[in-house]
């Protein structure tokens, strides 16, 4: 990993932004040029005006505080609703260094989009970050922009890779990426729900079945992390042979756990296409 960043703009440090932004902090990764973010309201930017090295902007007392965060960095990661997108674009175009980079963070605005708004001849990369980016522990989907240099996409692939692992794809897989780890938290967290109401149904308190299946999760997937082992294998280690394991297992697998998944990723392709087409 780079030990050091370019400058970097948060144009609408919110919930992904801000904990991106806390992320790069956290990993002590040098920022020559530190950081700028940018949010609406007073009370949003105090958020961040106690983090060192970061300059925190309210647009409400600094209008023009987006353009004069862009102008001043390499990286700028434009944060903002998808709606607000197209005007914020517009209004850094013009303040944009020849060599910035923007990173679109707008679930659904197309590579398009930002082409349309910046010009063809701008470097842009379509990021899919997931929320463990808040605990360096994230999947981010990145899809560069036809003008974006490999050298462009190394970069914002290393700003990145200090909140977690990043995939490299078509922005055609962009979609479809975020049916896996954009929402894949959110399928995770049902299990973990379901599993507990299993365990409350055996007779432990609330208390105790959260603690044994939220570490029995935490813990696995440790396991696995750290064992580099095929998760096949290690389920394989766990399931003796005619014992109680191997019959739980039959019991989700009979239940079709593997159609139920593909639907499930088939529904939220589905909607993400309704979603970039308006519906």
């Amino acid at each position: 990993m780079a030990e050091s960043l370019p400058a970097l703009a948060f144009l609408g440090a919110g919930s992904m932004g801000g904990a991106i932004l806390r992320g790069v902090i956290a990993s002590g990764i040098t920022i020559d040029g530190g950081i700028t973010a940018t949010n609406r309201t007073t009370a949003k930017a105090e958020a961040f005006a106690d983090l060192e090295g970061v300059t925190s902007i309210a647009l409400e007392s600094q209008p023009s505080g987006s353009a004069d965060a862009a102008a001043a960095a390499r990286i700028i990661l434009v944060g903002v609703k998808p709606a607000m997108v197209p005007d914020l674009l517009r209004e850094i175009a013009p303040r944009l260094a020849p060599d910035a980079i923007v990173v679109s963070l707008a679930a659904g605005v197309t590579l398009q989009t930002f082409a349309d708004n910046l010009g063809a001849d701008a470097r842009v990369i379509r990021s899919m970050p997931n929320t463990p980016a808040t605990v360096r522990k994230g999947v981010t989907g990145l899809a560069a922009g036809a003008s974006a240099t490999a050298d462009d996409l190394a970069l914002v692939r290393r700003l990145f890779e200090t909140v977690g692992a990043v995939v490299e794809v078509p922005e055609s897989q962009i979609d479809a990426l975020s049916t896996i780890s954009g929402s894949g938290p959110a399928y995770v967290y049902l299990l973990i729900e379901e599993f507990t109401r299993a365990a409350v149904g055996m007779g432990f308190d609330e208390a105790d079945a959260r603690l044994m299946v939220e570490q029995t999760f935490i813990g696995a997937t440790a396991l696995l992390d750290a064992s580099g082992e095929d998760p096949a294998e290690l389920r394989r280690r766990v399931t003796s042979p005619k014992g109680t394991t191997e019959r739980a297992v039959t019991v989700l697998q009979d239940a079709r756990l593997d159609r139920t998944f593909a639907d499930a990723a088939a529904a939220a392709l589905a909607r993400a296409k309704e979603l970039a087409a308006g519906a």
